[in-house]
């Protein structure tokens, strides 16, 4: 697996004058060891702790979230298990040269696993890792074990902020029980037994459990993704889709990639998983709001508040054909949702006053 170098990092502050307003741009850097300002996930890179070679190159990655495996890319003897997490344990020792720990993510054994409790206990020893990957959450009986175990760890190393915990939705279990999944909250509080903040599309282990065949089409999998994307927002959870299929198209088939990342994000995800690092610029650049969407977007903000002035609260945008469309409260929290990602992205935005 070669990793890409990393994407730029922009530093320019721009303003944009709307009405009485003003927006700032601040723009985001994902590379490197530096802070974000508003963090977008759009990236979700699976790096095997099986491989020193591997965790080396990730931290050149810019991938958004670097997810750290201790699951499927390793084998699965007991020997090869302990040496991975050993392996990602003294690598994650080694602070000067992290990521910054918001994109650090580890996933872990499932908790049916002997490995699980050897797992969650050496990896939250690093002050480092703020997110957890879990398999197989199959309901919210194995988010309370998680959390359980997560509780006992932190009263161990007094960890000053609250775990993320990603979901993996594997099953047709999974599904069925989204609902009850999004909505979780830890019986100890956030703080000390972790708090969900995702939800993450596992496609071909539910292809595996539900007999489901996968398409270059998608179409066997748009109810589960939109019901996935959906518990997400309910909840104010992260939608996390599927990886590129490994299965009916090359995964190095960035044309195909583009167009999936596309589907998704029109579905209502925020992000993708990526397993090799030349997927991560796609997902980066389609996981964003286009040049069009944005100037559509700055232009409601700015007619709806001169609009707003002459105390209406709706008004007509003229459109490209010609005519005009009707725009609406509705309309207007869309096109804010579009500058905030914008903003976060260091996307520049037209002036339109």
């Amino acid at each position: 697996m070669r990793l890409a170098s990393p994407t730029r990092s922009y530093a320019v502050c721009r303003s944009l004058r709307l009405g009485c307003g003003s927006l700032r741009i601040r723009t985001l850097s994902t590379a490197g060891n530096g802070k974000t300002d508003q963090a977008l996930r759009r990236s979700y890179l699976y790096v095997p702790s099986s491989s020193d070679r591997m965790l080396d190159k990730s931290l050149s990655t810019p991938s958004d979230t670097i997810i750290y495996d201790l699951e499927d890319s390793v084998p699965p003897s007991p020997h090869d298990k302990d040496s991975a997490r050993q392996r990602l344990s003294a690598f994650l020792s080694v602070q000067h040269r992290l990521p910054h720990p918001e994109r650090i993510a580890v996933r872990l054994n499932d908790i049916t696993t002997p490995f699980f409790e050897n797992d969650i206990s050496e990896i939250l020893k690093s002050p480092f890792v703020r997110t957890l990957v879990l398999p197989k959450i199959h309901s919210v009986r194995n988010l309370h074990h998680v959390s359980r175990a997560i509780r006992t760890s932190q009263a161990r190393s007094s960890t000053p902020f609250p775990i993320r915990i990603v979901a993996s939705v594997e099953s047709a279990r999974s599904a069925w029980n989204l609902g009850e999944i999004a909505s979780w909250t830890s019986e100890y509080g956030p703080n000390a037994g972790g708090k969900l903040s995702a939800l993450l599309f596992a496609a071909e282990d539910y292809c595996a459990d539900t007999s489901v065949v996968r398409t270059p089409s998608r179409l066997e999998l748009l109810y589960v993704r939109s019901q996935i994307a959906i518990a997400a927002k309910a909840f104010r959870l992260d939608a996390i889709d599927m990886v590129p299929s490994q299965v009916c198209v090359n995964y190095k088939d960035l044309g195909y990639l583009k167009n999936e990342c596309e589907d998704g994000r029109r579905l209502g995800f925020n992000g993708k998983q990526a397993i090799h690092p030349t997927q991560v610029d796609i997902i980066h650049s389609t996981f964003v709001p286009t040049e069009k969407e944005i100037l559509r977007a700055a232009k409601i903000l700015h007619q709806m508040e001169v609009a707003h002035s002459s105390q209406k609260g709706a008004f007509g945008l003229a459109m490209e054909g010609g005519g005009k469309e009707m725009i609406d409260a509705p309309m207007l929290k869309q096109a804010e949702n579009i500058i905030r990602v914008a903003k976060a992205a260091g996307l520049e935005i037209p002036n339109v006053g």
